[in-house]
């Protein structure tokens, strides 16, 4: 399993080449991307709806989220953002975000201006389409999530997530033996699949039950998990993943 602090180890050549496979000079590219990296507590808003950025955020380490506020101040969750992730992506070319996106960890977050980001698709026109792939493949887990929330039953949907996390995770070096650090509380597993917190306690004690998952702290181990899939009712061709390794 991949040490995030180490400083070697960047998730987004992990991540891009899980999904497109980069050349040697776009890896060094990627690796001397000039950027503003902070230290984000948990629980803060990283950019928010409304926002007119003139830089996208890049997760090193730790969990985020992408969320949407409802009128009467209900969250949704619409997406968890892992490292290697840059969430805002679209505010490159869409003025105004319709998204906020806020830690659920301390996360430890790069800011790369859009000049630069610009400057590197114009010299690397391959990186450009590593970015376009990425941008598509996050539509496609939002419809995939849309999905989930809307005809699938709460035991499902969250064997769902687990198993969309898990090959995410596995991607960027984050996945030994089924096992990976997902520290997700229950509240914020409630507001991704639309149920009531009391509800996802409910279906975790009886997955724990059941020997689909197992848990100690943050640490998550699946035991069996061809039957975690078969569960969730998941195929990871949405991910669109192009290292056979990453979807094992």
């Amino acid at each position: 399993m991949a040490n995030t602090s180490h400083p070697e180890y960047n998730p987004l050549i992990l991540k891009l080449d899980s999904i497109f496979p980069l050349t040697d000079d776009e890896r060094q590219a990627l690796a001397n991307l000039p950027m503003q990296v902070v230290v984000i507590k948990e629980g803060q808003d990283i950019v928010r709806a409304g926002d007119q950025p003139s830089r996208s955020c890049l997760l090193l380490s730790g969990f985020a989220c992408v969320y949407k506020i409802t009128g009467a101040g209900k969250r949704q969750i619409v997406g968890f953002s892992i490292p290697g992730d840059m969430p805002d992506l679209q505010s490159l070319h869409l003025d105004v975000l319709d998204n906020s996106v806020s830690t659920l960890t301390q996360c430890r977050v790069g800011f790369v201006t859009h000049e630069t980001l610009r400057d590197l698709c114009n010299r690397y026109p391959r990186i450009t389409s590593a970015f376009w792939r990425e941008t598509l493949i996050d539509a496609a887990i939002f419809r995939e999530w849309v999905t989930n929330v809307g005809q699938r039953e709460a035991y499902s949907r969250i064997a769902h997530v687990f198993c969309e996390l898990i090959v995410r995770l596995r991607a960027v070096g984050l996945v030994e033996d089924h096992r990976c650090d997902l520290p997700i509380t229950q509240a914020e597993f409630a507001d991704a699949i639309g149920v009531s917190n009391v509800h996802v306690n409910r279906v975790l004690q009886e997955m724990r039950a059941n020997g689909l998952i197992e848990t100690q702290g943050t640490q998550v181990t699946i035991p069996d998990w061809e039957t975690l899939k078969k569960v969730g009712d998941f195929d990871p061709i949405y991910l669109h993943l192009k290292k056979e390794q990453a979807a094992a």
